[in-house]
């Protein structure tokens, strides 16, 4: 694993797809025409003079931290992308969500299945008839006035566990844009833990993990 700009660490790397540890407050892509520095800017210097280019298969908001995987040519990326419910198996992530989450629930683990929508403001909310949205939920501990949640997505909406936890009055901490009320290390507390998935190429069975950032943990001692 070695950093290649900004705080991106490679974690692997073949002729098909490159796999990144992204840090927190950098985009996955740049809007258009804007200059702000991203992962796929960063990987396309990288590539630069050793042949194939990145290309973006899925996002992290540029707050969440964690791990992504990039296509590295158009016929990689078609093939994940026309086959990414089969091919990803593990999309998991941990938080720090305000409020003791046992109080929601005396089980450790559950699912979240709220339909989900945007608003008028684009924001994504619970939404009668909106997108199936299916989110498990595992409590690791509560401190603090905080909880430590592992999550993983059964489906990939957009801000899906953002809008779930703060429908169910447990925000993300550091959240503004999800009525979050506190920004106890001044980012958003979501994290991509682990992601698994059949190799595009070969078909072998792959998984990579990011540590849970160590402020993660600190918050609630």
């Amino acid at each position: 694993m070695r950093n290649i700009g900004a705080g991106l660490k490679l974690l692997y790397e073949d002729c098909d797809i490159i796999v990144v540890d992204k840090p927190f407050g950098l985009l996955s892509i740049s809007r258009e025409g804007g200059r702000d520095k991203s992962v796929y800017n960063l990987l396309t210097e990288y590539f630069r003079g050793k042949g194939g280019a990145p290309a973006v298969v899925h996002r992290l908001d540029r707050d969440t931290s964690g791990v992504m995987v990039f296509a590295r040519s158009g016929r990689v990326k078609k093939k994940l992308m026309e086959n990414w419910e089969a091919s990803v198996t593990v999309r998991r992530y941990v938080c720090i969500a305000e409020g003791d989450f046992s109080e929601y629930s005396a089980e450790n683990a559950g699912l979240i299945d709220l339909s989900l929508g945007e608003d008028r403001s684009g924001r994504i909310v619970v939404k009668k008839g909106g997108m199936p949205a299916r989110t498990w939920w595992k409590l690791i501990r509560t401190g603090n006035r905080y909880s430590l949640l592992e999550l993983e997505l059964e489906t990939g909406r957009r801000n899906q566990i953002r809008a779930h936890l703060a429908a169910l009055g447990y925000p993300v901490a550091g959240d503004k844009k999800y009525w979050a009320r506190t920004d106890p290390v001044r980012r958003l507390c979501l994290h991509a833990s682990e992601l698994g998935f059949y190799h595009p190429g070969d078909g072998r069975y792959m998984e990579f993990r990011s540590p849970v950032p160590g402020r993660f943990r600190k918050i609630i001692l």
